[in-house]
C-alpha cells in the first residue's frame, strides 16, 4: 500500500480547522489534560500528556475507527492523498497525541504518513 496520508492536529480556539477528508473533533468526548495543573503547561511532546490521552477510554477505539475510515478513502477509485485533521480546544494535548497514535497505526498498516501539529507550539489558552 503506497497511499499517502497527511494528518494535521489543531486547536479550535486558534483558527478554523484545516481542510480535510476526515475531521475528528476531540473536544467534547475526551477529558482535556488542560484541567490537570500538572499537565496544563506540557504538550504532547511530554510523556505524561501522551499517557493521559492514550489511556482515556475510547481513544484507542477512535484511532482504530479512523484508520478504517482512511482505508475506505484510500480504496476509492480516485487515487490521491488522504487528509485527516484532528482538533481539540488548544491543540497542545489531545489532538497532537491522537495524531501521533494515528500516524503510528497507519505506518504499521503500510501508509506513507506525514504529521503537522499546527498549534502545539502556541501558548496555553487561559479559560
Amino acid at each position: 500500500m503506497s497511499t499517502a496520508v497527511e494528518i494535521a492536529s489543531f486547536g479550535y480556539l486558534h483558527a478554523e480547522p484545516p481542510a480535510a477528508h476526515l475531521t475528528i473533533d476531540l473536544r467534547h468526548h475526551f477529558r482535556d489534560p488542560h484541567v490537570s495543573p500538572e499537565l496544563r503547561y506540557m504538550t504532547a511532546a511530554d510523556e505524561p500528556v501522551r499517557n493521559a490521552v492514550l489511556n482515556t477510554a475510547g481513544v484507542a477505539d477512535l484511532v482504530d475507527a479512523t484508520a478504517t475510515a482512511v482505508a475506505a478513502f484510500a480504496a476509492g477509485p480516485s487515487a490521491g492523498t488522504v487528509t485527516v485533521a484532528d482538533g481539540c480546544a488548544g491543540g497542545r494535548h489531545r489532538a497532537p497525541t491522537f495524531a501521533g497514535a494515528l500516524a503510528e497505526r497507519l505506518r504499521a498498516d503500510g501508509y506513507r504518513v506525514s504529521v503537522t501539529r499546527r498549534d502545539m507550539h502556541r501558548p496555553v489558552v487561559q479559560r
